[in-house]
């Protein structure tokens, strides 16, 4: 992958990556900062403020008038927050990499934050939470970390609350603006068709010249092992339960378990022919959807499985995949297992890497949180030495019993299941 990095005088990060055989360019910006930063009376604050970017700036007071100008331009654009980063995008015909730059550069550093933006804006994202609790889906996962992490930053939902989001001043957006978005917490990468646009990194270095400098406010270190208990059911009226079950993993630092671990997660739920799908659909056929995972954070991981299953088949559903997870442990893997997954991880990654929005997504991430990258050729090579003793070595950790947690959103009471997952 030919990629270009250059740090800038006042301590941004850029990277231009030129593909070919392309007309379309992604211009990413990720800040350093995300719903681990917050505190519990400012939670939900950083996605807030991700809204409040689009509405209006000294060159375009207007709110909307950014968005108006990119859909003229025919370009996909939108922005994220999460635990640990912040992200604006805009994906365009590369021949408007220059004014697609000049609007997220205005955005992120000429935002007006009018107050009666604020206040306006406060409908639309308490719209959105109750979109989120109204979606068993999305609420499953975040049931999930807080019954993972507890009452800290890591067990918080990213949206906050209600109460927080009305209770949001203009003073506490520019205080988080100030303390986070700074040039040295911000990486931009620009991939795609870089031959339109002459000195992309020149043009980058030229619109982010007023970002401020400084060092971030850091957050608080997570505290390991918070959960009061093994299980947490959400009783709620649904079509379907939803469950979460698996347990604390590692982090993005930790390559040697967590290579193995997301492997692991590939076999266990990553496709079709994985053991869960097979076990819980294929099988018996009790879910739609059912999957598996590794999660990394920067200070923290877990591995976790999920399915949709009918409400009388729910405990069946738990005792199916502890039973996978534990013949894992006891027994590994097979070596066809073992291929098949590298072979998988091998084909999904260079589908991906055709698309400018991965690969801005897989460098920019790689930098902000870990500050280095490493090449796809050099990541394939790690998950080749990966062996079924490396396998059998983290499953021993992710599966012992005594690490098994479960999130569960259905008509069901938590005494009903507690025998599942005593302590």
């Amino acid at each position: 992958m030919d990629y270009q990095r250059t740090i800038l005088k006042n301590g941004m990060r850029v990277i231009v990556a030129p593909m070919k055989g392309t007309r379309a360019m992604t211009l990413l910006v990720l800040i350093g900062t995300g719903s681990k930063y917050e505190s519990r009376k400012t939670n939900g604050l950083a996605h807030f403020l991700e809204h409040m970017f689009f509405k209006g700036t000294k060159t375009h007071p207007k709110p909307g008038s950014i968005s108006k100008k990119l859909d003229m331009l025919g370009a996909e654009y939108n922005a994220f927050t999460s635990a640990e980063e912040t992200g604006y995008w805009v994906k365009a015909d590369a021949a408007h990499f220059k004014t697609s730059l000049g609007f997220v550069a205005d955005m992120l550093q000429d935002s007006l934050l009018k107050k009666e933006e604020i206040e306006k804006e406060r409908g639309p994202v308490i719209e959105e939470l109750k979109r989120r609790n109204d979606t068993p889906t999305m609420l499953v996962w975040e049931e999930w970390e807080t019954l993972l992490y507890g009452d800290q930053p890591a067990g918080w939902p990213t949206i906050g609350n209600e109460e927080n989001i009305r209770s949001f001043t203009r003073d506490n957006f520019l205080r988080y603006w100030k303390e986070h978005y700074l040039a040295s917490n911000a990486v931009v990468v620009m991939a795609g068709n870089t031959e339109a646009n002459g000195d992309a990194m020149g043009a980058i270095e030229a619109a982010f010249r007023t970002m401020p400098k400084g060092n971030p406010k850091q957050r608080v270190p997570i505290k390991d092992d918070m959960a009061v208990e093994r299980l947490h059911i959400h009783t709620k009226d649904t079509d379907q339960s939803h469950l979460t079950i698996g347990g604390y993993g590692f982090s993005l630092v930790n390559e040697k378990d967590r290579l193995p671990a997301e492997l692991l997660a590939t076999i266990m739920g990553g496709y079709m022919s994985s053991r869960l799908w097979q076990a819980v659909r294929e099988k018996r056929g009790l879910a739609y959807t059912v999957n598996a995972a590794h999660q990394a954070y920067t200070d923290a991981g877990y591995f976790v499985a999920y399915a949709g299953v009918p409400h009388n088949k729910l405990a069946l559903t738990i005792k199916l995949i502890l039973k996978e997870f534990e013949r894992v442990r006891a027994k590994g893997i097979t070596k066809e297992e073992l291929t098949r997954a590298k072979d998988n991880i091998r084909g999904k990654m260079a589908i991906s890497l055709e698309s400018s929005d991965e690969v801005a997504a897989f460098l920019g991430a790689q930098e902000l949180l870990l500050g280095k990258i490493e090449s796809p050729e050099e990541i394939l090579a790690k998950i080749e030495r990966i062996t079924h003793n490396d396998i059998k070595r983290v499953a021993e950790y992710l599966f012992a019993p005594r690490n098994m947690r479960c999130a569960v959103i259905g008509p069901h009471k938590q005494e009903s299941y507690a025998k599942l997952f005593k302590n």
